[in-house]
Parts: C-alpha cells; sequence; structure tokens
C-alpha cells in the first residue's frame, strides 16, 4: 500500500485559521512567537533564559516534590525535577483534562509529543536540559467532558455529582465502573494490565488528580515525565500580581479583543470575559463578576469588596483559579517553558493571546500542534489493499470517497466534462450567428444552453448513480472500512480509548514504543501505524 503522505492541512480534520498558520501565511505572524523549528528553538531558549526569575525555580521545584510527596516516581523523573533549579533546563508542555482512563487517544499523542520533542531538542541543543511536562487541568469542572470513556462500541460512565473542580473530587463511584469495564474486557495479558492499572489508580486514591497522576506515570514511567497539578497554594502565589491586575484592570479583556479583529475571517474559539478568574472551593468554582463596585461569585451570595477580594488573594490564592484564557499565562509564569503542544483547538485560541502575554511581559511559547495518528489493524490494512485504496483516499469525506471509486471501477468515463466543452463551442457558434440577426434571439439561445448543459449534469449522475448499483459490494466494503477507521465520519483519536486495541497489540508497552518510534513531533503531517 504506498505510504502517502496526509498533512495536516490536506486532512480536511484542520479549521482554516490552523490551517493557515501551518502554512505560516504572512497576516498570521503577529499572533506567535516564532514557528516551531530546531533553528527557531535556539532564539526561544535565549529569551525564555533572560525572561525566566531564578528565584521562580525552587518554589516550582519544592512545590513539584510536594505535590509527588506519597508517590513512587521513577528516578529519571526524580531526576528532572531536580534539574528544574538549573537556569539551563527549560520544559516542554502539554495539558489535558483529567479524563477517565486517559479518554480520547489524542491524549497519549499529546505526551508522546511532548517527550519525543524534548530528546529532538537534547539532540540539537546538548548544553541544555529539556524536561517534558503534563499539566493537569485539575480545576476545570466539565465533569460530563470527563467521566467516561469509549471501550470499542461501549461508553462506559462515571455517575457522580460534581461542582467544584474536578481534580479534587473524590474517586467513590470507581468500583462500579471498574465493573463494568472489567466485564467488557474478556480474557488474556492487556485484558488483566488494564484491570490492574484501573485498579492501583482509581480504587487505590482518593481523587481525581492523584488517579490521573498515578494513572499517566504508569504509562510513561520510563520517560522522565513530570506531571504539574496548577491547584496548589505555593505555584499560585507567584501568580499573585497577575491575579490583581486581572482583577483592577482587566488587562487580558482589552488585550484579546484587540486581537480578535486580526483573526474576524476565522472561528473564534474563544471569548474574554471582563474578569478571567474563578473563585473555587472544593465544590465551588464559579466566576468573578464586577458589579456596583463590588465583586460578586457568580451564582451564589458572595461578595468581596476590593480590599476584601484583595486580602483573600493575598492570604488564599489557592481559592482563585485562572480561566481558558488566562491558564496559559498562569503556566507560563510558573514553568521555564519553551513550547506549548495542543490539538488544532488549543492552538487557536493560543493564538489570541499574544498581546496579553506581552502585556504582562512573559515571553510567548513557541506553538506547535500534537501528533495525530491513525491506528490500524493489519487485517484493515489488508482489506485497504484489496480494495486499491490508498490512505489518501480514506481522509475524504465518504460521498466523494464512494464517487471516486465508483469512477474507477467503472468501465465508462463517468465524466462529461468534454462533452460540455463541446457543447460550449457549439454554442458560441449560435451566438455569434444571433448577434448577427435579431438580438431578441439571444436569450432564447441562452436558454438552451443552459438547459442543454444541464441535462448533461444530469445525465453524469444518473451514469453515476446506476454505476454505484453495478459496483455496490464492493462500494459497501468501502463505507464499512471507512467506517471503522473513522467513527462517525470522525478523527478515530478523538473518540476511541487505547483499550480499545488489547486485542490488537502484544502489550501495551510495545504499544507506545512502538508510537514514540514513529511519531515526529516538528513533522506536520497524519501519522499511520500498523498494529
Amino acid at each position: 500500500m504506498p505510504n502517502d503522505c496526509i498533512t495536516y492541512q490536506n486532512s480536511g480534520y484542520f479549521i482554516p485559521l490552523i490551517v493557515d498558520y501551518l502554512d505560516q501565511k504572512s497576516e498570521l505572524k503577529s499572533l506567535y512567537n516564532r514557528f516551531p523549528t530546531i533553528e527557531n528553538f535556539k532564539f526561544q531558549l535565549e529569551e525564555k533564559g533572560e525572561n525566566f526569575p531564578i528565584e521562580n525555580r525552587k518554589i516550582l521545584v519544592d512545590a513539584l516534590k510536594k505535590q509527588h510527596t506519597n508517590f513512587h516516581i521513577s528516578e529519571v523523573t526524580t531526576n528532572n525535577i531536580e534539574l528544574l533549579n538549573q537556569p539551563n533546563t527549560f520544559t516542554i508542555t502539554t495539558g489535558h483534562q483529567l479524563n477517565l482512563l486517559t479518554g480520547p487517544l489524542y491524549f497519549i499523542y499529546k505526551i508522546i509529543t511532548v517527550i519525543n520533542l524534548t530528546k529532538e531538542l537534547k539532540a540539537a541543543y546538548p548544553e541544555n536540559n529539556f524536561v517534558p511536562i503534563y499539566w493537569m487541568a485539575t480545576e476545570d469542572h466539565d465533569f460530563e467532558e470527563i467521566n467516561f470513556f469509549n471501550f470499542k462500541e461501549k461508553k462506559i460512565r462515571w455517575e457522580k455529582e460534581s461542582n467544584g473542580p474536578v481534580g479534587r473530587l473524590n474517586t467513590q463511584g470507581l468500583d462500579n465502573v471498574f465493573d463494568a469495564f472489567s466485564f467488557e474486557l474478556g480474557l488474556g495479558n492487556n485484558a488483566n494490565y488494564l484491570r490492574d492499572l484501573f485498579q492501583k489508580s482509581y480504587l487505590e486514591h482518593d481523587n481525581l488528580a492523584d488517579a490521573t497522576r498515578y494513572l499517566t506515570y504508569k504509562l510513561f514511567q520510563k520517560e522522565g515525565l513530570v506531571i504539574v497539578d496548577g491547584d496548589d497554594s505555593e505555584l499560585k502565589k507567584i501568580f499573585i500580581p497577575y491575579a490583581k491586575n486581572e482583577l483592577l484592570h482587566q488587562t487580558s479583556f482589552k488585550k484579546v479583543n484587540e486581537t480578535l479583529p486580526l483573526i474576524k475571517n476565522y472561528s473564534i474559539q474563544v471569548n474574554p470575559r471582563e474578569i478571567n478568574l474563578f473563585y473555587i472551593q472544593d465544590q465551588l468554582r464559579e466566576r468573578i463578576i464586577y458589579e456596583n463596585g463590588n465583586y460578586k461569585i457568580n451564582n451564589t451570595l458572595l461578595s468581596f469588596s476590593e480590599s476584601e477580594l484583595l486580602t483573600e488573594l493575598e492570604n488564599n490564592p489557592e481559592n482563585f483559579s485562572p480561566n481558558v484564557i488566562l491558564r496559559p499565562l498562569y503556566q507560563e509564569v510558573v514553568l521555564p517553558n519553551l513550547c506549548y503542544i495542543g490539538g488544532g483547538g488549543e492552538i487557536a485560541y493560543w493564538l489570541e493571546l499574544k498581546s496579553n502575554f506581552e502585556a504582562h511581559k512573559i515571553t510567548f511559547p513557541v506553538l506547535l500542534v500534537r501528533n495525530s495518528v491513525l491506528l490500524v489493524t493489519k487485517k484493515q490494512q489488508s482489506k485497504l489493499v484489496k480494495l486499491h485504496l490508498r490512505w489518501e483516499d480514506i481522509f475524504l469525506d465518504q460521498k466523494t470517497l464512494l464517487n471516486n471509486k465508483t469512477k474507477d471501477f467503472s468501465k465508462f468515463t463517468i465524466d462529461f466534462s468534454e462533452q460540455r466543452e463541446t457543447l460550449k463551442r457549439q454554442f458560441e457558434v449560435v451566438n455569434e450567428i444571433a448577434h448577427q440577426t435579431d438580438p431578441s434571439f439571444l436569450g432564447a439561445v441562452k436558454a438552451q444552453e443552459v438547459k442543454q448543459l444541464k441535462g448533461l449534469d444530469n445525465l453524469e449522475k444518473r451514469l453515476l448513480k446506476a454505476e454505484k448499483r453495478i459496483h455496490n459490494e464492493k462500494l459497501e466494503r468501502i463505507v464499512q472500512i471507512q467506517n471503522q477507521l473513522f467513527p462517525n465520519q470522525g478523527l478515530q483519536e478523538r473518540t476511541a480509548n487505547f483499550s480499545s486495541f488489547c486485542e490488537e497489540i502484544d502489550s501495551f508497552d510495545s504499544f507506545l514504543n512502538q508510537l514514540q518510534n514513529q511519531l515526529q513531533p516538528l513533522e506536520q503531517h497524519f501519522s499511520v501505524v500498523i498494529l
């Protein structure tokens, strides 16, 4: 089967803003600092190195050690945490929600993209250290987005009420999820591995943050990954000046709104609020709203004067949580970070934020679209070969794919373009005659031309439809294989969980190694991985 390259731009699965970003369109260059190339990281290293305070490193390292007090982590991760004390150590970061059992596959692809980029940078800049970071979105509250995962055709769901930050959510009720998952798994070493992984992650930890940390470290324990929980009072102390600015001056609201007109021709991913901070407790996460001279906590009776709220911020910074607009700034204040890695939607909203970073004098990171992958079993690959399908074929929308393959299978040329051109030339002659006679004749000639061209269009469609009936069996097989690889005509990585492939792989370690060996962070194309 041809190893053709499906670029992100040509895949049909990326929004126009990201396509133009990847093509480095000149009109977008003011929205980012540097495009992700090995050469550009040299300048990013210099800028971040000059702008990241050495005292923030000690606070970061101390906070990470405290976060890992009750966790057994690998020696390489322990070493990476210590390396963050050194001024020549930098991070590569991705962030993600606390999806149950990692959620869709792209969580794994994000982490691997981060790990692989740190290795590439170490090879290019050996005098520096590069630490892979997973920033857990522990302060999110969108529980309905994370409380399930898809195992093959089944949705395994955790039924629970959640009102506060999801990282603080207790793990009660996940024993029922384990029972349901275990029943579906069946037998075998990989099934037993998944049972053990789920049980030790979710049934032996008290909250979702700790469970997710354990699970992620278990999957990537050899790679030196460092997991950061931003729901941390010591880290938020560093962010107090920026949170204070947000409360008093609404800088992010002003700066992002200045940027939005620059992308008015695209879909806006997120719109800023006047204040982009939440007030949080274990069972509370609500917006802070300035109204009639006071700061109110939305949907509650809580209200603060300016001085009261600033005192609360100084004494209890852990009660203040940045939203999607402000979280990137918090992350880059806390970390000596060079690059943020995310999906197309994430990178699109980061492209709204550069002016806010400049206003706060914080280095804007390099933005890298994560690796995207299509997993294909050997059996599926064999079917694709028999149907004479290339990789680029199966990325097409289904209607276009079936039309193209029908034309390939047919012994006729189902394209009346030549006939249309012949008809147009004939009518050019008739039009010339009409011009030399009665001008009123021109309208009749034009109407007849339109009618006959439409007739050819209809004949072409009817011939295509007739040929589809003749080749129905092969076309049905094409539909079936494409639906397997693109569930609901969407990307596999956005719905399927890694556990669904337990019967197709030797082990999950070998599966992750295969991905790490194949994915190239700075290449802008889909990776097709044969299991």
